[in-house]
């Protein structure tokens, strides 16, 4: 009898605490689907669809989110922000195709890296950024001026592209010193072109940016599923040690039985 009520516990507990994390999943999973449309339709220059996707998804997230706590505050506006911008571009008549792909791109990012529990999609800038960021450094020790500002405004711009999603997945601290140090080398470019003791910040960022994306490319899966896997492994343990134990006592004492009939 007490096998079958801990047997009985340990599936509603399943029942009732999964589902929350499925159905989470599963509204950042359409809202993330939504986001990827918007952008597939702005790369085609549809412009008109891509403003009905986009304001779509804006319908969409305030219900989701009215409706439970996928979201932290933080990832709220980060999010909020992202959208607005890219929906103002789309509207925009003045802005090129470039923009508008930039734009929607940023936003299309950020929903990818709130949805993902590890490798987001902005990890695979890593190549073209990291390239970017070697001709600027190249650029600054050949003391080529016209090439550092090239390479370092297109590095600026791809950085751009995916800062609020390193908003997401980074601590605040690792953010304001990667802000810190960018903003040094973008304030002070004469110095760092002509003096060595400034390009050590060049190195400094490059290192940094190469642990970033390691970092990020580990396996990291959602502590919540991890909790949920856990505590549920536990109760079955608990079962089967139980069963066990009651087996090994209703063996031993059959012999006895046994042995006073």
């Amino acid at each position: 009898m007490l096998k079958k009520f801990i047997l009985t516990i340990a599936v509603l507990f399943v029942v009732l605490h999964f589902p929350v994390y499925a159905e989470s999943s599963s509204s950042l999973e359409q809202l993330d689907n939504i986001s990827d449309r918007a952008l597939e339709m702005t790369k085609l220059k549809r412009y008109g669809d891509s403003e009905k996707m986009l304001t779509f998804f804006s319908d969409r997230f305030l219900k989701e989110t009215a409706k439970e706590q996928i979201l932290d505050m933080d990832e709220l506006r980060i999010i909020t922000v992202a959208h607005n911008e890219a929906l103002m571009t789309i509207k925009d008549m003045n802005k090129g195709d470039s923009e508008k792909v930039n734009s929607v791109t940023k936003f299309r990012l950020v929903v990818d890296a709130v949805k993902s529990t590890h490798q987001p999609l902005w990890t695979e800038m890593e190549d073209q950024m990291m390239n970017s960021f070697q001709q600027t450094k190249n650029a600054a020790i050949n003391q080529d001026t016209i090439t550092f500002n090239s390479q370092l405004n297109l590095f600026l711009s791809q950085y751009e592209m995916i800062y609020p999603s390193l908003k997401v997945d980074l601590s605040k601290e690792t953010m304001q010193q990667l802000d810190t140090r960018i903003q040094y080398i973008n304030q002070y470019r004469p110095e760092v072109i002509s003096d060595g003791e400034s390009q050590k910040e060049l190195d400094a960022l490059q290192n940094e940016l190469t642990s970033i994306f390691d970092d990020m490319g580990e396996d990291d899966a959602d502590p919540s599923l991890w909790w949920v896997i856990i505590s549920t492994g536990s109760i079955i343990i608990m079962t089967l040690s139980y069963v066990g134990w009651r087996k090994y006592k209703g063996d031993r004492e059959k012999p006895r039985k046994e042995h006073n009939d």
